[in-house]
C-alpha cells in the first residue's frame, strides 16, 4: 500500500512539479540572520488578508448591497444569524490588525534598508499593497451604511469635488449619480469584494515573486554597505555559507507570530464585538459627527482642526506628496548603509511621523467635526461669569448666548469644542484683537461683522474682557501706556476697525 501511494505521489509530482515548487518557494534559502522577530510582520499581514477573504465570503452570503436592505442585513447578522456578530467582528478586527501590522512591516523595511538595491520593486509593490489595504478599509466602512458611513462618504465626496475641473465628474463616478443612493452602495460593494481584493492578490503574487527572486533582506550590520557592483555576489555567497531553508528553519517565528495574531483577532472580536451599524443613514440629520475607524482617525483630526483657508490646498496636495515620497524612497537612497544605527535621519523621520500621527489620532477621538448645535439651548452661562458684572457686560453675556457662540466655544466646561474655550480669553487677546476677531473672523471662525451691530459687538467684547481668572489681568497692548489702553473702550476700537474696513 505504501509503495502504491508513493508511486501515485511521484506520478503527480512528475506532472505538476510539487517538490520543485516547494523548493523554489517555502524551501528556498534565506540568510540565517533573517530568522528574526523583526521579519514576521509580512507573514502576519498575509494571515490577516486570508482571514479577510474567508470572513468576507461568509458575510457576502448574507449581506445585501442595497440602500434599503444593507442596514437591516447587518442587523440580522448581529442579532439573528447564529454567530453572525462574531463573523462581522472577525472581519472588522482583521481589517484593523491588517492595517496596523502592514504599517509595522513598512516601518521595519524602511529602518532596515530593505528598499535599497536590488529590492526597489519589492518596496514599490509593498506601497501599492498599503494603498489597496487602506482602500479596502474605507470601502468596508462605507458598506456598513450607517450614519458614520453615510456622512463619512459625503465628506470623501466633498474632498473629491474640490479637484479642479474634474471634481464633479469624479464625484459622479464615485457616487453613481448626484447623491448617495443604491448605486453608490453597489459600486463600493464591487470595489470592496472584487476589484480591490483581486488587485491585492495580483500584487501579493508579484511581491512574493520579488521576495523569492531578490531574496529576503539580510539583517543590517553597521558598516556593511550596499554596493550595486558587488552586493548580489556577496548576498549569494552569504547564502552558500550561512543560508538556511525558509521551511522549517526560518518560518518558526513567523508561525508563532501568525498564531498570536489570529488569537488577538479572535480575542478582540469576542470581547469588543463588531463595529456598528450606528443608526439608520438619514440625509436630513445634518447635525452629525462621523467618526472613522482608527486608521483614518488622524485624518479626521487634521481636517476637523484645520483652518478653512488651508483645507482645499492640503486636501489636494498632501496625499500626492506623501504617496510620491513613498514611491521615491528607494531612488533617493539606493545604496550605502542599511543599519538604522548609521541612519539617524531615517530613525528620526519614523519617530516624527509616529508622534504626529499619534497626536492627531488622539485629537481625533474628541475633536469636533461641526458645532454642537444644541449647546445654546442646553448650556446656560455659569452664574459666576455674571456676578459683579456691569449692565453692559451682562448685555454682552446675553449676546454671547443668543448669537449661539456657545455652540462652538465652551464656557465653564459647557458648550461646543469646535473653537477654543473662552474661560481665559481676556488674557490671550486684547480688546482690539477681540473686536477684530469677532468682526473679521479667522481660521475656522467666520466673520460676524454683518451679523452684529456695533452696540452688540461692544457689549460682547466688554463681556469677554471679564473672562479671566482673579489672579490674572486682562491682556493689553504693550505699545501703549496703561492709561491710554484703559481709556480706549471697545466702542472706539470698533469704530477704528470700521474705518479700517472702509
Amino acid at each position: 500500500m505504501i509503495e502504491r501511494l508513493t508511486r501515485i505521489a511521484l506520478w503527480i509530482d512528475e506532472r505538476v512539479y510539487i517538490s520543485k515548487l516547494f523548493a523554489a518557494t517555502a524551501g528556498h534559502s534565506v540568510p540565517r540572520t533573517s530568522g528574526s522577530w523583526f521579519y514576521v510582520f509580512g507573514s502576519g499581514t498575509l494571515v490577516c488578508f486570508m482571514i479577510q477573504i474567508v470572513t468576507g465570503i461568509c458575510l457576502a452570503l448574507v449581506y445585501v448591497p442595497s440602500a434599503s436592505e444593507a442596514y437591516s442585513s447587518l442587523e440580522y447578522l448581529n442579532y439573528q444569524q447564529q454567530l453572525g456578530w462574531f463573523l462581522r467582528a472577525m472581519h472588522n478586527w482583521g481589517s484593523n490588525f491588517m492595517v496596523a501590522i502592514m504599517l509595522a512591516h513598512l516601518i521595519q523595511v524602511f529602518l532596515f534598508g530593505a528598499f535599497k538595491y536590488p529590492r526597489e520593486m519589492t518596496w514599490i509593490s509593498g506601497v501599492v499593497l498599503l494603498l489597496c489595504t487602506l482602500g479596502m478599509a474605507f470601502t468596508g466602512q462605507v458598506l456598513r451604511f450607517d450614519q458614520d458611513a453615510y456622512w463619512g462618504l459625503g465628506i470623501g465626496a466633498a474632498m473629491a469635488g474640490r479637484v479642479p475641473l474634474m471634481g464633479p465628474a469624479i464625484v459622479h463616478m464615485m457616487l453613481g449619480g448626484p447623491i448617495i443612493a443604491g448605486e453608490t452602495l453597489s459600486r463600493f460593494f464591487t470595489l470592496h469584494v472584487f476589484v480591490i481584493p483581486g488587485t491585492i492578490i495580483a500584487i501579493v503574487s508579484l511581491h512574493l515573486r520579488l521576495v523569492l527572486t531578490k531574496g529576503i533582506n539580510d539583517y543590517p550590520v553597521p558598516g556593511k554597505l550596499v554596493n550595486k557592483e558587488t552586493y548580489i555576489e556577496e548576498y549569494e555567497e552569504e547564502l552558500k555559507k550561512d543560508g538556511v531553508p525558509f521551511f522549517p528553519k526560518a518560518i518558526s517565528k513567523d508561525m508563532i507570530f501568525s498564531g498570536l495574531v489570529l488569537l488577538g483577532i479572535v480575542g478582540c472580536a469576542a470581547y469588543f464585538g463588531p463595529a456598528g451599524p450606528r443608526g439608520v443613514p438619514d440625509p436630513s440629520l445634518i447635525n452629525t459627527a462621523p467618526k472613522p475607524d482608527f486608521f483614518f482617525l488622524w485624518l479626521y483630526g487634521v481636517l476637523s482642526l484645520m483652518p478653512d483657508y488651508l483645507e482645499t490646498v492640503l486636501m489636494l496636495t498632501a496625499p500626492f506628496i506623501v504617496i510620491g515620497i513613498l514611491f521615491a524612497v528607494p531612488f533617493i537612497s539606493n545604496t550605502g548603509e542599511k543599519s538604522p544605527r548609521r541612519r539617524p535621519l531615517a530613525v528620526l523621520s519614523v519617530l516624527f511621523i509616529f508622534i504626529v500621527l499619534g497626536v492627531f489620532n488622539y485629537l481625533g477621538t474628541f475633536a469636533p467635526w461641526s458645532p454642537h448645535m444644541e449647546a445654546w439651548t442646553s448650556a446656560a452661562t455659569p452664574v459666576n461669569y455674571l456676578e459683579g458684572r456691569s449692565p453692559l457686560e451682562r448685555q454682552g453675556a446675553l449676546v454671547f448666548h443668543n448669537k449661539q457662540c456657545v455652540n462652538c466655544h465652551s464656557l465653564g466646561g459647557a458648550g461646543g469644542l469646535r473653537g477654543p474655550t473662552l474661560d481665559n480669553v481676556a488674557t490671550r487677546l486684547t480688546g482690539d484683537q477681540l473686536v477684530r476677531q469677532v468682526i473679521q473672523g479667522s481660521g475656522n471662525m467666520p466673520a460676524y461683522g454683518k451679523n452684529l451691530n456695533p452696540s452688540e459687538v461692544t457689549a460682547l467684547v466688554a463681556f469677554m474682557r471679564t473672562l479671566h481668572s482673579p489672579t490674572e489681568s486682562p491682556a493689553r497692548d504693550s505699545t501703549r501706556s496703561e492709561q491710554a489702553a484703559a481709556e480706549k473702550t471697545p466702542a472706539k476700537a470698533l469704530a477704528q476697525t470700521g474705518e479700517m474696513q472702509e
